[in-house]
């Protein structure tokens, strides 16, 4: 049986991120992804700086909009709009197309990538790791980087836990050529009924993305919420592309990130940020960390970088969502200054994390304010759509 130096489980930007790295470094890389490329994927496909600053060099990013222009609104009131005029904070990609771009720059560095590959199991051996198919065959790897979500294979296999699961339901809608005028470089964030809950407009050209998060266990308001918005927004007449939901889940803070040769990433991992569940910045991050540890046989390198670099941003999300939570206006109201402006701009443009945004005197005032007022009542159901 070949025996490879790595498999990576997944080809999304987490596994393909590390399949890059690890194979432009003259590791021999396999990645296998149950599906084909270009597939859909549910995501709102906006690119921070710091995804912009990951992928660079690597491909070119295939763009359908630019955002320079954000709307924020409270449950649908106290609407206004923020422009920043030194260029885009955001860049709009269709997860299909990104995914597909990383996949083939990581066959140029030399992986090897099989689709349609389903990988059901894993052991320990003293050979190394040892993967069972779906179709009833086998591969050996001596390392093997799990990216294949928070409910796949590696995650079970590692013992990933979860501080927080949320519910993400997405809308893809194309739109006649005035919506497209309308939505151009312009995205929507509305701060919702539901704790921790919010909404979104994103813009792709020809389509937009809008979609709605909430924590999980609360379905039926989450849909009755993403009603109202579309219908809020007058795009309820529009017939979806794509309708889909999904889990996301953040990892416990003492939740493991590798279990012998085996290491987890992205998803897998539980890593994103709480507040926003922004998850690509930390798929690719992580990914070309266990890369660099895999190509460096110091796998323990991957855990001390994620420590380091992607903790503390994540322990200050909690801190953020847990005032949204309780206080979405003291949120919306900061926003509405120049001070959270500028803070919000410069975590767009990858120029700061929100462990080091946190820390900052008027956004630590906020915090401490809201820590001090009392939770308001919040009705018992969303009311029905119209």
């Amino acid at each position: 049986m070949t025996v490879w130096d790595l498999v990576v489980i997944g080809g999304g930007p987490a596994g393909l991120s590390a399949a890059h790295v690890a194979a432009g470094r003259g590791v021999r890389t396999l990645v296998v992804e149950r599906a084909a490329h270009p597939r859909y994927k549910t995501c709102g496909g906006g690119l921070t700086g710091t995804s912009l600053a990951a992928v660079a060099g690597r491909i070119e990013v295939p763009a359908h909009d630019a955002v320079d222009r954000i709307t924020f609104t409270l449950d649908g009131r106290r609407g206004f709009t923020r422009r920043h005029g030194a260029g885009p904070l955001v860049s709009m990609v269709r997860r299909d197309e990104f995914d597909d771009r990383l996949r083939a720059a990581a066959v140029a560095a030399g992986a090897e990538v099989r689709e349609r590959v389903a990988v059901r199991s894993l052991d320990l051996t003293t050979e190394g790791v040892r993967l069972r198919l779906a179709d009833g065959d086998t591969l050996l790897a001596r390392t093997v980087v799990g990216a294949d979500g928070s409910s796949g294979v590696s995650a079970r296999h590692v013992g990933v836990r979860y501080r927080q699961v949320d519910l993400g339901l997405e809308l893809e809608l194309p739109v006649p050529p005035p919506q497209q005028a309308r939505w151009r470089h312009r995205a929507l964030l509305d701060w919702g009924p539901l704790p921790g809950s919010y909404a979104w407009v994103f813009p792709k050209g020809d389509r937009l993305t809008v979609g709605v998060i909430a924590g999980r266990g609360q379905g039926e308001r989450t849909r009755q919420y993403l009603r109202r918005f579309v219908d809020r927004l007058g795009l309820a007449g529009l017939p979806p592309a794509h309708d889909s939901g999904h889990l996301t889940r953040c990892r416990a803070d003492d939740s493991p990130l590798r279990r012998g040769r085996v290491l987890v990433v992205g998803d897998a991992a539980g890593l994103l940020e709480p507040w926003t569940r922004e998850g690509i910045s930390y798929a690719l991050r992580s990914g070309m960390w266990a890369g660099e540890a895999v190509a460096d046989d110091d796998l323990a390198g991957y855990e001390r970088a994620v420590a380091e670099r992607l903790v503390p941003a994540i322990q200050a999300g909690h801190r953020l969502l847990d005032v949204f939570s309780r206080r979405p206006e003291i949120c919306h109201a900061l926003l509405a200054m120049p001070p959270g402006w500028r803070a919000f701009t410069r975590f767009c443009l990858g120029r700061a994390d929100f462990d080091e945004l946190v820390g900052r005197a008027p956004v630590r005032a906020a915090l401490a304010l809201a820590d001090h007022l009392p939770s308001p009542r919040r009705p018992s159901a969303v009311p029905p759509s119209r």
